[in-house]
């Protein structure tokens, strides 16, 4: 089991940036697969982005391409997640999740990943 916190949550204006943190403990973070997904008011926790073990692959759900850009350190077990130009609809708490094998069968999967951080508060005005 991996121990993940997120940060770098916050408000701000639609066009605006953000910097998302998720600090892995507890096992050898470069053997996990790792994604970032939120969950808005009311509706179901949806992927945002992934990247593998090695960071050479990366994978991005249609509605944050382009805006979005997922990266990690192993030496530092640290993943993180650029938002650029945001959004009033990218509204929502923010995970970090990780998968232990080389890639999820479904990597937009939530059932996929077993270790989740609290989550973050990103919250975009108009």
């Amino acid at each position: 089991q991996v121990q993940l916190v997120e940060s770098g949550g916050g408000l701000v204006q639609a066009g605006g940036s953000l910097r998302l943190t998720c600090a892995a403990s507890g096992r050898t973070f470069s053997n996990y697969f790792m994604g970032w997904f939120r969950q808005a008011p009311g509706k179901e926790r949806e992927f945002v982005a992934a990247i593998s073990r090695s960071g050479v692959s990366r994978y991005y759900a249609d509605s944050v391409k382009e805006r979005f850009t997922i990266s990690r350190d192993n030496a530092k077990n640290m993943v993180y997640l650029q938002m650029n130009s945001l959004k009033p609809e990218d509204t929502a708490v923010y995970y970090c999740a990780a998968h232990l094998t080389a890639r999820p069968t479904v990597v937009a999967g939530r059932n996929e990943y077993h270790d989740w951080g609290q989550g973050t508060q990103v919250t975009i005005s108009s």
